[in-house]
């Protein structure tokens, strides 16, 4: 069984590079860290990352996101893999300040519709049987119906990942952000009409849970890089457009700001807007 690589606290800086940039990141990174054991046989030594995200039909955690909020959170179940012996992840994923927090619990396929429906899952559907494994799954029910939270978006995108012995470095590489509705409970890895988001772009992130490692700095001044937001979920849902999503005020804006528009007319801008039974990667 391989061991949870999750960092529970964490500090999370994210910068957007090209290929060109990213193959010289990974030749440096090696010199520090190692490769994620999920990337080793992979193809490009990237693995595959599935995210069911959750909010509410006025998207009010899209728009916590947006506005910046200070203490502002996402609900998602994590997965890789549609066989039923694999874990669903369920994910708090909280942002405070500077710092992310991450809280989740694992559940088998067969779980997650009841769960989505604020259900507790019995002993025999559970991943773990540790006490915080239930308890976050109960936090994220909480949180999910105190918003009126529902599946909105499956994401998907390759993940190059490296870490340090202890787990506390790690550096992630993102490719191939994909997107599409998904409003119901179900776990599929195959997206018919995805959108993408951050074309020709990588996605790197620097995460660490105590001191900022000086060859970070290093990295950042060799490969002149700028930190940056670069929030999936936000993006895939501008690509997708808030009428897919379900969410009533989105719509309801979007046709006020479609007015007299004919098919055809240029939209206003705003309207525009398989591994083992367990598996631990983040």
């Amino acid at each position: 069984m391989s061991r949870d690589r999750m960092q529970q606290s964490r500090f999370e800086l994210k910068y957007l590079i090209d290929e060109y940039t990213a193959a010289r990141v990974s030749d440096f990174v090696k010199n520090y860290l190692s490769l994620d054991e999920f990337g080793v046989d992979q193809p490009n030594h990237a693995y595959p990352v599935h995210s069911l995200y959750l909010d509410s039909d006025d998207l009010e955690i899209y728009w916590r996101t947006i506005n910046g909020d200070k203490n502002r959170y996402k609900l998602r179940l994590r997965y890789y893999s549609t066989n039923p012996d694999t874990p669903v992840f369920f994910e708090i994923k909280r942002r405070m300040k500077d710092c992310i927090l991450k809280q989740r619990g694992s559940v088998r396929h067969e779980a997650v519709a009841s769960v989505l429906n604020g259900h507790l899952p019995d002993a025999s559907s559970l991943i773990s049987k540790n006490p915080s494994n239930l308890i976050a799954i109960q936090r994220f029910c909480e949180l999910m119906m105190s918003v009126n939270a529902k599946p909105k978006v499956h994401i998907f995108y390759k993940r190059e990942a490296y870490v340090s012995d202890d787990d506390e470095v790690r550096i992630t590489m993102d490719r191939d952000v994909y997107a599409e509705t998904n409003l119901t409970s179900t776990i599929k890895t195959h997206l018919t009409k995805p959108v993408e988001s951050y074309r020709k772009t990588v996605i790197l992130e620097l995460k660490f849970t105590n001191r900022f490692p000086n060859w970070f700095r290093e990295l950042v001044r060799v490969f002149n890089v700028m930190q940056c937001g670069a929030a999936k979920y936000v993006s895939s849902v501008n690509e997708l457009g808030h009428r897919k999503l379900g969410a009533r005020e989105a719509v309801m804006e979007e046709e006020s700001l479609l007015g007299n528009f004919r098919p055809g007319d240029d939209l206003p801008a705003r309207a525009k807007m398989d591994h083992g039974t367990y598996d631990f990667r983040e």
